[in-house]
């Protein structure tokens, strides 16, 4: 589920951004050229792997990696640590402290980011060609000699604190943290990525080395490069970047957990709109009914303006402005998710017609006309959403990666969808939706909400 990854961003100097939007602009109108893209697995002479696509339309280069190990491998009573960590990695790095660091980046005209998930450690650079040098050797030096100088630190924390503080208020925010608790209980999946006040202010530049030595390693990398850059120079740029890291991280074991189902979670407060969420079984990425369920999710809830849940709710009875579903996989943990706001004196009714709606899909399934409708949006809408810059394809390419769905997946992706049959979305139907879900109310008690 990929939710936003990238959380830290550094912005290019004025003139710079000015260049770097035209060229962009620019790429955007080739993109129908990548219709053909080839990609190459590179491997450098020690051993770094990447997946490469070549593109001289622009001068610019995109490249993306991932190490295994998010926000679950921080320690107990350390929660926050890998958040935290990704704030500081433009914070100084070998012998430049934040300030020179961040001079020195603008000046080379890049945007670096990194940022965590509960399985997985990102980071980003997106950069000129011709400014490759400069600017990778600070990536290099970010991702292997970063400073985790105690004023940054303390920097960082404090404005992380703050978010929680403030965030705090939000009644959104506590229903989560609950709805979370709920469905892993003391599973590390339920906590919160930032931590707590009382995490975070345990945390040392100890830590943040100890953690980083553990996670930053070559056997758990992936890596995704897109743009002005040829398979040979790239060999020497991954040695180069990555070639330094430990060889195999020290990661902690996470087991796999099942989200709890059949409980259903209110979380009071007097809104003038009430949260809806609801939790079914999901399906891991690499079962042979995967397809089948992503084309009945699409049909229920995944296809926005075209859904049942999106008709039915929206614009046969105006409950809610949207409602969404979708398939959530996590490396230990799987669902289906429905979601949606409504004026508070409805939930109750809007609530009941998404039960009736998904009751109605696990009994019946889709229709063949239905079915044929998924798989044309689904094959067509693919390039547009997801390969349609320089950076969104090196995303897409690092998490196929991730996902160990091989190089030639989006040649064969097409021929998965129209393989998919009716009797195995209906299938699907009965697998996924037939189980009483975990629900989320937030907003005011039953009877106590007001137009």
């Amino acid at each position: 589920m990929m939710n936003s990854i990238e959380t830290h961003i550094r912005p290019l100097a004025v003139a710079i951004a000015a260049t770097v939007m035209v060229l962009t602009l620019a790429l955007s109108s080739v993109a129908p050229a990548r219709a053909e893209m080839k990609i190459q697995e590179v491997t450098s002479p020690k051993g770094v792997s990447a997946w490469l696509v070549e593109d001289y339309s622009v001068p610019l280069i995109s490249i993306r990696f991932a190490f295994e190990g998010g926000f679950t491998q921080d320690p107990r009573g350390k929660e926050g640590l890998a958040n935290l960590m990704t704030g500081l990695f433009d914070e100084g790095a070998g012998d430049l402290d934040s300030e020179a660091f961040q001079s020195r980046l603008d000046d080379a005209g890049a945007e670096m980011g990194f940022g965590e998930t509960r399985d997985t450690l990102y980071g980003s650079m997106r950069l000129l060609a011709d400014q490759k040098d400069e600017a990778l050797q600070l990536l290099r030096l970010a991702i292997t000699e970063p400073r985790f100088d105690q004023a940054p630190i303390d920097r960082i924390r404090s404005q992380i604190v703050s978010n929680i503080i403030s965030s705090s208020r939000d009644p959104e925010v506590a229903a989560q943290v609950k709805w979370s608790a709920a469905l892993y209980g003391d599973h590390p999946y339920a906590r919160r990525d930032e931590g707590t006040q009382e995490t975070l202010a345990t945390i040392t530049a100890d830590d943040l080395r100890a953690f980083h030595k553990a996670i930053f390693a070559r056997e758990n990398l992936k890596v995704a490069v897109v743009g002005a850059i040829d398979a040979e120079t790239l060999k020497g740029e991954l040695d180069r970047l990555f070639g330094d890291l430990p060889q195999k991280p020290t990661l902690t074991p996470i087991a796999d957990v099942q989200p709890k189902l059949g409980q259903e979670v209110r979380f009071e407060y007097q809104l003038p709109q009430a949260l809806i969420q609801l939790a079914y079984p999901g399906i891991e990425r690499d079962d042979p009914a995967f397809f089948d369920a992503v084309l009945m999710n699409h049909i229920l809830g995944g296809g926005t303006f075209t859904s049942r849940l999106f008709d039915e709710v929206r614009e046969k009875r105006g409950l809610a402005y949207g409602i969404s579903s979708s398939l959530v996989n996590y490396d230990h943990a799987n669902a289906l998710v429905i979601g949606t706001s409504t004026r508070a004196v409805r939930a109750d009714e809007t609530l009941n017609v998404i039960r009736d709606i998904v009751r109605g899909m696990a009994e019946e399934g889709p229709t063949e006309a239905e079915l044929d409708a998924a798989k044309k949006y689904l094959i067509g809408a693919y390039a547009i959403n997801n390969l349609d810059s320089s950076s969104a394809i090196a995303r897409t390419l690092l998490e196929l990666q991730i996902e160990e769905l091989g190089i030639d997946y989006i040649d064969r992706r097409a021929a998965l969808i129209e393989a998919v049959t009716l009797e195995g979305t209906r299938e699907a139907a009965k697998r996924l939706l037939r189980a009483e879900p975990a629900v989320l109310i937030v907003g005011p008690p039953p009877g106590g909400g007001k137009e």
